[in-house]
């Protein structure tokens, strides 16, 4: 480590100091990320196991599974712990590796997401040449550069953050640790830092977010020239679950790291949404809404019985 800090630990003062609170906390977290994990390991057996949900929307969905349990599981168990525990720290290093994580799984999952937006243009504009136009090999690489981006936006963010001092202050008014909450800590110039989380956030997740927009676009004026309305309402539902996951991803990260560092409750609750709360959801937003999960849900559960 290139840092040079004289604080070896930092206090997560979390979301309440009343331990009955806490443990209320604790059960409802719990629980959140229990169905998180039975939720996303469950759709991705179903995606595996079922030969009809072998194409690159689903593809993609199991990739976005993955994601959710790993961008999930960097937050969960901490903020778990610390719930539990009077001493409520974190090392700096330990703190580092999960903005790290972090900022790798936010990152690829804002790249997914928007591959996933791709995929469902092709769908809807060419269904004749969409089994060519999205092959394997397109897949695979779509899928491979999303990781790649969403590691290297995170590698860049914390190579200038290993930079920053931590002299006397400790205490994180947040449950994990964050970039913007470090910046108050440190005693030395964050400027750096603040303007690689400034630029990434703008090209990465800003980036993504304008190339989506620009897809349903496209994909609201194809669905707008179809003339049964049988038509239409088919082409939209297929879009319906993807923009639902893209509005709680986007609506609650991005609003995250562009206000201002203040440990207010407005901010926990951003937080708590798009790292707790949206890993659960996405599961059910593709299964409850989609009638060809749905439908392979039942075909292996006749092979079960």
């Amino acid at each position: 480590m290139r840092n040079h800090s004289v604080v070896s630990e930092f206090i997560l003062l979390g979301l309440s100091a009343d331990p009955q609170i806490q443990a209320l906390l604790f059960v409802l977290f719990l629980v959140i990320y229990l169905l998180t994990l039975m939720g996303n390991l469950l759709l991705l057996l179903v995606i595996r196991a079922d030969s009809h949900l072998h194409t690159p929307m689903y593809f993609f969905l199991g990739q976005l599974s993955f994601l959710d349990l790993c961008h999930s599981s960097v937050t969960v168990p901490k903020l778990l712990e610390n719930l539990l525990s009077e001493k409520k720290t974190i090392s700096v290093e330990g703190c580092l590796a999960q903005v790290f994580f972090v900022f790798a799984t936010g990152g690829t999952e804002s790249c997914l997401l928007t591959v996933m937006a791709y995929d469902r243009y092709g769908a809807i504009s060419s269904p004749l040449l969409y089994g060519q136009m999205m092959n394997r090999q397109l897949c695979m690489g779509l899928v491979w550069g999303s990781w790649s981006l969403g590691f290297l936006d995170a590698l860049i963010n914390i190579l200038v953050a290993l930079n920053l001092d931590f002299c006397e202050a400790q205490n994180i008014h947040h449950f994990s640790c964050e970039l913007p909450s470090l910046y108050p800590l440190s005693c030395s110039d964050v400027s750096a830092s603040f303007t690689a989380l400034l630029c990434s956030s703008l090209l990465h997740f800003f980036g993504n977010f304008l190339l989506i927009f620009f897809s349903y676009v496209r994909i609201l004026s194809t669905i707008l020239n179809i003339s049964s309305t049988t038509g239409r309402s088919k082409a939209f539902s297929t879009c319906s679950s993807h923009l639902t996951a893209v509005i709680f991803f986007y609506g609650s990260g991005l609003l995250r790291y562009l206000m201002p560092n203040s440990g207010s409750t407005q901010e926990l609750i951003f937080s708590l949404q798009y790292s707790v709360v949206t890993p659960m959801l996405n599961p059910l937003i593709y299964s409850l809404k989609n009638k060809e999960v749905k439908a392979a849900v039942r075909r292996i559960l006749r092979k079960c019985v």
